[in-house]
């Protein structure tokens, strides 16, 4: 679990509030386990919410439940039943511990999933020990909230829009292999942030690209004003021609790190040190000159790192 939390840790250093984003993930992670849990309880009574009871067992409303999770801790509804025989499995009573979920969730509600490949990753949540019929219903339920969560409508305008990348390992076939999600997170007008999709994507190509900032612009996105990112390939240019207004900037954290990246360990903290003054310079003018000094010092031991900030 420590490359999971690390892999996590490392996405919310991309953007300005980590905990903003961590709250978000949290709120994703509470959304499926409560899917999950609607879906285990239809089959553990034998028919769907909006059905007529079939075995004289009824629906009596919902208690809270705390859990523990990579997050910290959440509370979840758990769905109760008359006869008070429901136990899911998923949260068995007594346990509030849940362990490993978050890579499964969030690819859960990443486009780019068949239902299949949805299917398969409930499944192995579940270890494969629940029956093919409750499978099923679980994984009607979760589809259903994903549709409706990947599809739902965004503001007009964003004042900025910050896109990152995390690897997962998700199941396809019958393999578990790594996959790239890829996140956008928004700046509203009214000052709060809002997760805007997530993506699963095989490459960072043009079309790729296009296929997400499309479906931003389907969603109800008129215009960004500005977009922050890695620099990722084929989405500058893609970008302009979506939405032909933005401007588009390289995310600073990223630009230090690729700056940082083959710097031998003995240089390493008096070049961050350095380094410093250039993106945390009050004005433009500063930081050509922080940047001159950090050349005159750096550049013949690291020339690529020079050529980077030049670049960027």
């Amino acid at each position: 679990m420590t490359q999971k939390k690390d892999q996590f840790d490392e996405i919310l250093k991309q953007f300005s509030s980590g905990e903003e984003l961590s709250g978000f993930l949290q709120q994703l992670q509470k959304r499926g386990i409560e899917k999950m849990l609607e879906g285990e309880f239809d089959s553990h009574l034998g028919y769907g919410k909006h059905q007529k009871s079939t075995t004289g067992n009824t629906r009596n409303g919902s208690s809270e439940k705390t859990i523990r999770t990579t997050f910290g801790k959440s509370q979840i509804e758990v769905p109760r039943d008359r006869e008070s025989s429901f136990n899911p499995m998923l949260v068995p009573k007594r346990k509030s511990m849940i362990d490993g979920l978050e890579n499964v969730i969030v690819s859960l509600y990443a486009k780019g999933m068949s239902n299949s490949d949805i299917e398969e990753q409930i499944r192995e949540v579940y270890n494969f020990d629940v029956s093919t019929s409750t499978i099923s219903r679980i994984t009607d339920v979760v589809t259903n909230d994903i549709i409706a969560w990947q599809n739902r409508p965004l503001e007009p305008v964003y004042l900025i829009v910050w896109m990152d990348d995390i690897v997962f390992k998700v199941r396809e076939g019958s393999k578990v292999i790594n996959k790239t999600v890829y996140i956008a997170v928004g700046l509203r007008r009214d000052g709060k942030k809002e997760v805007l999709g997530l993506w699963l994507g095989k490459n960072e190509s043009a079309a790729f690209w296009m296929s997400v900032l499309t479906d931003m612009r389907a969603r109800g996105v008129d215009d960004i004003l500005i977009t922050a990112t890695d620099n990722l390939n084929g989405f500058t240019e893609t970008i302009r021609n979506v939405f032909t207004q933005a401007a588009t900037q390289i995310c600073v954290v990223h630009q230090i790190r690729n700056a940082c990246r083959y710097v031998v360990w003995k240089d390493k903290k008096a070049f961050t040190s350095d380094m410093k003054h250039i993106y945390n310079a009050p004005t433009k003018e500063a930081a050509k000159a922080a940047l001159e000094d950090f050349s005159n010092k750096w550049e013949g031991k690291y020339s690529y790192a020079i050529k980077s900030w030049r670049d960027n």
